[in-house]
């Protein structure tokens, strides 16, 4: 029964400009709809907040950093090691040379935050765990305004939606707009 009540439904309802938009997301959060659960789709590029959305954090800025410190202790441990283990007469200089070795680092400590930089942009864009609701209307210029709603909440969403005058609700069943008309 635990898994009945954790059962969660989407709702996509598609509005012909951003005003529309932007009061769906309005009403869905005075509805007590958490920022999470709502998702704005879109084909055009708008600025992030412009349909009343919060700020998402990232940390993307933390990876170089977090790849350079790694590039950088491979890259001594790989100069060094290999210096070391294998012993050159040097004629009474350090058997580790700095001036020979800073170009290698510098070149693991750019590596290895070029690499973390590209797999923090994969981790951060928090690619698609499954395949949500859309609707090819949102490619022609319409906005759509998803929102994830537990079972016993879903009809709280769908009341949300459709006061902001939506063109069209759509469900995993199909349109909702239709079924409403039609009764």
């Amino acid at each position: 029964m635990a898994s009945k009540t954790q059962a969660k439904h989407e709702l996509l309802a598609l509005y012909e400009d951003p005003e529309g938009a932007a009061d769906a997301v309005g009403r869905l959060r005075d509805a007590g709809f958490d920022d999470t659960a709502v998702e704005v789709l879109s084909s055009t590029p708008y600025p992030e907040g412009a349909f009343g959305e919060r700020h998402t954090k990232h940390r993307l800025f933390a990876f170089p950093f977090a790849g350079a410190a790694c590039g950088l202790a491979i890259g001594i441990t790989w100069t060094v090691g290999a210096q070391i283990t294998l012993p050159i007469i040097t004629g009474g200089k350090p058997v580790v040379a700095l001036p020979a070795i800073i170009q290698i680092i510098y070149e693991g400590t750019l590596l290895g935050a070029v690499l973390f930089t590209v797999l923090g942009v994969l981790f951060e864009s928090r690619l698609p765990d499954g395949v949500g609701l859309y609707d090819d209307r949102i490619s022609d210029g319409y906005v759509g305004v998803s929102v994830l709603a537990r079972e016993r909440r879903v009809a709280d969403a769908q009341i949300a939606l459709e006061e902001a005058k939506p063109v069209d609700v759509l469900s995993r069943e199909g349109s909702l707009m239709q079924v409403s008309g039609t009764t």
